[in-house]
């Protein structure tokens, strides 16, 4: 009996581990396609008012009528001309409207044009004793010391900010996504991590 009702459990959770993770897949897409929907109705409404087109094939027509006005713009600010219009317009109107700054930053981080935050994993001496945490590198400046995000487990999206020398942050080469599992996973699977460090002498001594 207990053997049975451990298959039976072990057979819903191995069913759940792939069912749940496709389900909230397709709800993410659906969400994020009725916003999409919602931001191009207007222009959808136009368009339906003018053509034969209706429902979902308006919404794919002016989705890529969009792509091509971005690929558009696109074009024209790699030109000389085009890259001093928008520099022009940036620096006059668009940077001294409030949050503007956060947005773009925020959208060339999801769109890959700006170096991700979370690209560099490390290992941080925090107190400058044998006491290390796991850590990404944010930025590195001149003197050679480093900004580094410890991420507080099992949460990586929150956590603190140290200034550190560069002597107290070691970097290593570990995939980002292994150091992420071993943060959500509150430190278990940890020994990638590890060992790739070796300690120099005067780590231990401070």
């Amino acid at each position: 009996m207990s053997k049975a009702k451990e298959f039976f459990k072990s057979a819903v959770i191995g069913g759940l581990l792939v069912v749940l993770p496709l389900a909230i897949f397709l709800f993410a897409i659906k969400w994020v396609f009725g916003l999409v929907r919602a931001g191009i109705a207007p222009i959808t409404a136009l368009v339906m008012s003018t053509s034969p087109l209706h429902g979902v094939v308006v919404d794919i027509a002016v989705i890529v009528l969009l792509l091509l006005v971005c690929f558009a713009v696109g074009v024209t600010v790699r030109t000389r001309l085009g890259k001093w219009m928008y520099a022009v317009l940036e620096a006059k109107v668009l940077l001294k409207a409030p949050g503007y700054s956060l947005i773009k930053e925020t959208v060339a981080q999801f769109l890959g044009n700006k170096k991700s935050p979370f690209s560099s994993v490390a290992l941080a001496q925090l107190y400058g004793n044998e006491t290390m945490a796991s850590a990404f590198i944010t930025d590195e400046h001149d003197d050679g010391s480093f900004t580094v995000f410890v991420p507080t487990g099992p949460n990586p999206t929150s956590g603190n900010i140290y200034h550190l020398p560069g002597k107290y942050v070691h970097p290593v080469d570990i995939p980002v996504e292994d150091a992420m599992r071993s943060i959500i996973s509150c430190g278990a699977g940890s020994a990638a991590l590890i060992k790739q460090y070796s300690p120099a002498p005067t780590d231990v001594d401070g």
